[in-house]
């Protein structure tokens, strides 16, 4: 192996970001990276990986297709002994795969074998977690399948957000890389099989997903409203043809104040009364674009609002 390892990276976000300043920071030859345009329709909140390989003098492309015969052939032509893949969202093909000397390593947002798949920080919340993580992994055909090579558990609290979350994997995932890097580069690592059996896999989220069930627990309310709270699109539900957001959550495992499940404000707080006879705060309310407080709510629906 040569004195400066060559890597060709795929990466994108915040932990795409981190990871390839772990390598940088390393003196390792990134001899290519590959990224994604911002999506004009997407709250771009984190830094840029385009932008931190430019400054590092790295050649960027950022393909819509990555498994084309144009940019394996590019790829091939860099002669990576290791490609890494820092949250890409697109699977990379088996001709790709099998180009690095060494191998092909992903970090993926949860304890694999758990949350294999799409959105893991969404689902890990959406399923009241109480712990999640990151998973250096090489990476196989199949996703999130091949062996694991390092993993960093983190804690998650009962009123952490998606972003709350996130942001502790890419510290987690900074740790990992420290971490794992030098074994790698040396050639000293060690990998332990994945059981599947024992994980889940997920697929991805839409926005319509954020549609608020009444019939749930105020707990399984809250994990959704938290889950899909901004920068991602939100929980909301339908009322008299106007949809009303749910932003943000508090949850301190109250009895509701009485059987019926509604909408109310009380001391200046907005609650919702949920049917299994615990309540919920409802911190940020926005009504069909506008936020909305106590004034509003009782112009608009009067002292309190049913749920069905």
């Amino acid at each position: 192996m040569t004195a400066r390892p060559s890597v060709v990276v795929f990466a994108y976000h915040q932990v795409g970001f981190r990871c390839l300043s772990v390598l940088l920071a390393h003196g390792v030859d990134v001899r290519l990276v590959l990224t994604h345009e911002d999506n004009p329709h997407e709250t771009v909140w984190w830094q840029s990986v385009a932008g931190l390989a430019g400054r590092a003098g790295i050649p960027v492309i950022t393909p819509e297709d990555p498994n084309s015969a144009a940019v394996i052939e590019q790829t091939r032509e860099c002669r990576p002994e290791f490609i890494f893949s820092f949250y890409y969202r697109h699977m990379l093909s088996v001709q790709l795969l099998e180009i690095p000397a060494v191998g092909c390593f992903n970090m993926h947002g949860s304890l694999l074998p758990k949350y294999r798949g799409r959105v893991p920080v969404n689902w890990a919340l959406l399923h009241g977690e109480s712990e999640s993580g990151v998973t250096l992994h090489r990476m196989e055909v199949k996703p999130d399948a091949g062996h694991l090579l390092d993993q960093e558990m983190v804690r998650i609290l009962p009123n952490d957000t998606a972003h709350d979350l996130f942001l502790k994997l890419v510290c987690a995932a900074e740790t990992v890389m420290q971490r794992a890097l030098p074994g790698l580069l040396a050639g000293s690592f060690e990998e332990r099989p994945m059981d599947l059996r024992a994980g889940s896999y997920f697929g991805g989220r839409r926005a319509e997903d954020g549609l608020v069930d009444w019939t749930r627990s105020a707990w399984e309310i809250h994990n959704l409203i938290r889950a899909v709270a901004p920068p991602y699109p939100g929980a909301f539900m339908q009322v008299q043809g106007e949809r009303l957001r749910l932003l943000g959550s508090y949850w301190r495992g109250d009895a509701a104040k009485c059987d019926a499940m509604r909408l109310y404000w009380e001391s200046g707080r907005c609650y919702a009364d949920c049917a299994d006879a615990r309540r919920i705060e409802l911190t940020s309310l926005e009504l069909e674009g506008e936020m909305i407080g106590e004034k509003g709510f009782y112009a608009h629906f009067g002292a309190e609002l049913p749920l069905q």
